[in-house]
């Protein structure tokens, strides 16, 4: 589990260099895409469906990229893309397409399922958690 959160906090940090973040904020980048994969692997753990791990692990990482901005006065996106790369499936698609690539559609047309299924729950979490934030603003006094 500790090279997991070491690898994600790595893969995480290198794509928030890619994206051209802030440099004071790389740190918090690489440790909002740790918590993700932490929370998205120990879901998985318990077991838990990985479509609602990563329903779940999405919503917090969203949660504490809406934390870190208004604490270091950036925008969102800043923390949220580059913690949310952990989660997406880009090893899953690769393998639907050399599945198509191969002739093996029916497995190809399940990973390519799975993969749609998951990104789906990226993008859920992701809106749950804004839509979530924007009642709470409007709440306060």
């Amino acid at each position: 589990m500790l090279e997991q959160l070491i690898t994600s906090f790595t893969a995480t940090a290198a794509f928030a260099i890619l994206f051209n973040v802030p440099r004071n904020t790389i740190v918090q980048c690489g440790f909002v895409g740790m918590v993700g994969w932490m929370l998205y692997a120990s879901s998985l753990l318990i077991p838990l469906n990985p479509i609602l791990a990563t329903l779940i692990a999405s919503f917090f990482v969203t949660v504490m990229s809406q934390f870190f901005a208004r604490l270091y006065k950036t925008p969102v996106i800043v923390f949220s893309i580059a913690g949310i790369i952990p989660l997406v499936p880009g090893g899953l698609a690769y393998d639907a397409m050399k599945n198509v690539v191969l002739n093996h559609y029916d497995l190809a047309v399940q990973l390519a399922a799975k993969a749609f299924m998951l990104s789906g729950a990226i993008a859920m979490g992701l809106v749950f958690s804004e839509v979530l934030n924007q009642l709470f603003r409007r709440t306060k006094p």
